[in-house]
């Protein structure tokens, strides 16, 4: 018999029929009055399908009590209530590396094009401005101070596009990893020293707010910020504050507090380039997530293993 599987949020309808094939999967989004559904059904699920941006509460968990594992499509986990699958012994797996890439060369884009106004530019050109008069000139990329906060995987993979551009590199983290870029313990000395600052850290309570105003004014005049990470991690009405004073230079953003809204002083800015969190967005990482997130729960039923465990 088919293991039943609850699926919390919509997929890549790919996926969805992937999963369709092996499993009895059942839509939460569906369902007009989820809680009460639950209430009737909730013991049918061993499974739980999800992804980042929605992730799955105590409150979800709770709801279903023969729950075993939950596969999520991402690597953010803020939304995922680790704690409350550890108090249930349940296993939790997501999609690292596969993304490592597509999300590297995503904040290099955002980087270059924020400090050279290449999306500022193509408005000014597509307004006929250019017959008007040149470009203001921009700021170099090459042979700058990249500063990167978190080298985990996503920030490592960062940190290799920077030896193209001829970039030193400084970083961030809980403590130093074995690599050949400095250190630094202080954020606010890091974005100081920085032409550009990458935020690459997980999501959750521990980074909320971690790039502040402090860190912001830090940053200064003539520093940029890049976000790849989640939206919480930045003050993101000190950023608004920031950008349209002009102490910092400008920023790249993929990710925002209150996704799908960009705050409104923003979309008037051509020191800004905004981005609807598309970093992973490739045919080519979608497709190895997707595969993730279903190894992961054939692993589970057939092995009590998973392929990439969280928890």
């Amino acid at each position: 018999m088919k293991k039943t599987i609850l699926q919390n949020g919509r997929l890549l309808p790919a996926l969805e029929s992937m999963l369709a094939e092996e499993f009895d999967v059942h839509g939460l989004w569906a369902e007009p009055e989820p809680q009460a559904f639950l209430a009737r059904h909730g013991a049918r699920f061993s499974g739980l399908v999800t992804s980042a941006p929605v992730g799955a509460s105590a409150e979800l968990m709770a709801a279903l009590p023969n729950l075993e594992v939950i596969s999520s499509f991402g690597v953010g986990f803020d939304k995922l209530d680790l704690e409350a699958a550890k108090e249930r012994g349940v296993r939790v797996a997501y999609t690292p590396d596969v993304l490592n890439d597509c999300v590297a060369d995503l904040a290099f884009g955002l980087l270059i094009d924020v400090a050279r106004g290449i999306s500022a530019a193509d408005r000014f050109v597509r307004r006929g401005e250019w017959a008007k008069g040149r470009y203001p000139v921009t700021s170099r990329v090459s042979g700058k101070r990249l500063g990167i906060v978190g080298l985990g995987r996503i920030g490592q993979t960062i940190a290799k596009r920077a030896a193209g551009f001829d970039m030193e590199v400084a970083y961030t983290n809980r403590g130093p990893a074995q690599v050949p870029y400095r250190y630094e313990p202080s954020l606010a000395a890091l974005a100081e020293w920085a032409d550009f600052l990458v935020v690459a850290v997980a999501g959750g309570n521990g980074t909320k707010g971690l790039i502040s105003r402090d860190i912001l004014q830090a940053l200064g005049p003539k520093g940029f910020l890049v976000n790849v990470s989640r939206g919480t991690v930045v003050d993101e009405r000190a950023l608004v504050e920031a950008l349209v004073a002009g102490s910092i230079a400008g920023a790249g953003v993929d990710v925002f507090e209150n996704e799908p809204h960009v705050p409104a002083e923003l979309l008037g800015l051509d020191n800004v380039v905004v981005l609807p969190h598309v970093a992973s967005g490739t045919e080519e990482t979608r497709r190895a997530m997707g595969d993730l997130v279903l190894a992961n729960l054939r692993a589970y039923f057939a092995t009590r293993e998973l392929v990439t465990p969280l928890i």
